[in-house]
């Protein structure tokens, strides 16, 4: 019995998926390693063919699909060996919290565009000197009259350079409890004290734009604040189980496509005369890696169920996200030692998958604080 419960609609939307990313984006992922940025148009070509944000409600645009299609799109998009078009961070983390926390008014504002790929978001959490930890958090939100004023710095910011719209996440320093000072507010590019900073250069997710962000004396009108005064810690901590759980769908598919690479090239390396798949120490490896990735793809499967049952899985999210992450690269690691060589040249997506796979561990909290996380629901 399969775990996942795909219906007709789920189906079509696959095959369409794999037909558009097979046409747009697979041909191109060389080209925009290389330009170091993907296409502004690809995001608007995605949205126009309906695959952003499929479970935002009809009524603005979207499909008013369930979570099984962010799956879809996380394993359509693993073969495309390409990171930078991050749609899932778009349409499964950042866009929701506009779907659940927004006004009306902010959900006609904006939803529409970010279906249509005419607004590519970004949430601003991190910051220099804070990471993980949202009570370091030094970015203020001030309220003047009817509006909002921010200052502060935000960095590794996803989606930085070409978004046209930022969650971001700031504290009012008038309370003292850290946690009930955090605010969300929606920040538009090309507000007057809201400046884009370089893109950053990173090892690995070359064509993602990622950068840091500047905030200076930014003035916003106080009803592009998400939700209540105080609220952002609440609403933060209620959409990341989703967002963990993004990120394990990332982490099974892309250890898949590794280990299927490796699989079939070992079918035709051959040494002394003979391919590698035929020597048992690689065979082992192979099984080895082929059953870590199953037992990590029926905890993932199961978990998509559970969430789109609407089942509080904060702890087994947390777990998955560590777990899950950490797969890709175990099996990159080994992968490219079976390979050797052939594994090293850039030519090879194993070099790349390899670079892209480290920082999965690293983004949406690092897998320590997901340890930590489960460790204090235990009871421990």
């Amino acid at each position: 019995m399969n775990i996942i419960q795909y219906t007709e609609d789920h189906h079509r939307f696959r095959e369409r998926l794999k037909v558009f990313l097979a046409r747009e984006v697979t041909p191109y992922a060389d080209q925009w390693e290389s330009e170091r940025m993907v296409p502004r148009e690809i995001w608007r070509k995605m949205g126009r063919e309906g695959f952003l944000c499929p479970s935002v409600p009809q009524e603005y645009g979207g499909l008013g699909g369930d979570y099984r299609y962010a799956l879809i799109v996380s394993e359509e998009m693993s073969h495309t060996w390409i990171t930078g078009l991050a749609a899932p961070l778009h349409s499964d983390i950042i866009v929701p919290y506009i779907q659940s926390f927004g006004s009306e008014a902010q959900k006609r504002k904006y939803l529409p565009g970010c279906v249509s790929g005419d607004i590519v978001t970004a949430v601003a959490m991190t910051e220099p000197d804070a990471g993980s930890d949202l009570a370091g958090m030094k970015t203020t939100g001030v309220a003047d009259g009817d509006d909002i004023i921010i200052n502060g710095s935000k960095t590794f910011i996803s989606n930085g350079v070409l978004c046209d719209l930022v969650i971001v996440a700031a504290t009012d320093p008038a309370v003292e409890n850290k946690h009930q000072s955090i605010s969300l507010y929606i920040v538009d590019a090309g507000t007057p004290g809201f400046d884009k900073g370089k893109k950053l250069d990173k090892m690995g997710w070359h064509s993602q734009d990622t950068s840091e962000l500047f905030f200076n004396n930014c003035r916003i009108p106080a009803s592009n604040r998400l939700g209540q005064p105080g609220g952002g810690f609440l609403m933060l901590m209620e959409k990341l189980q989703q967002e963990r759980l993004t990120c394990a769908l990332g982490g099974v598919a892309a250890a898949e496509r590794i280990c299927e690479y490796t699989l079939e090239s070992c079918r035709k390396i051959e040494i002394n005369g003979k391919p590698l798949i035929k020597q048992q120490a690689v065979q082992f490896a192979l099984v080895e890696m082929s059953a870590d990735i199953k037992v990590g793809r029926t905890f993932m499967e199961k978990l998509v169920e559970d969430h789109v049952e609407g089942l509080n899985i904060i702890v087994e999210t947390s777990m998955a996200k560590y777990w899950a992450t950490d797969l890709p690269n175990r099996i990159a690691d080994r992968c490219l030692e079976l390979l050797g060589d052939y594994g090293t040249l850039e030519s090879n997506p194993i070099a790349r998958a390899r670079r892209d796979a480290r920082v999965m561990s690293i983004f949406a909290g690092t897998n320590e604080i997901m340890k930590n996380i489960a460790a204090k629901f235990m009871g421990m």
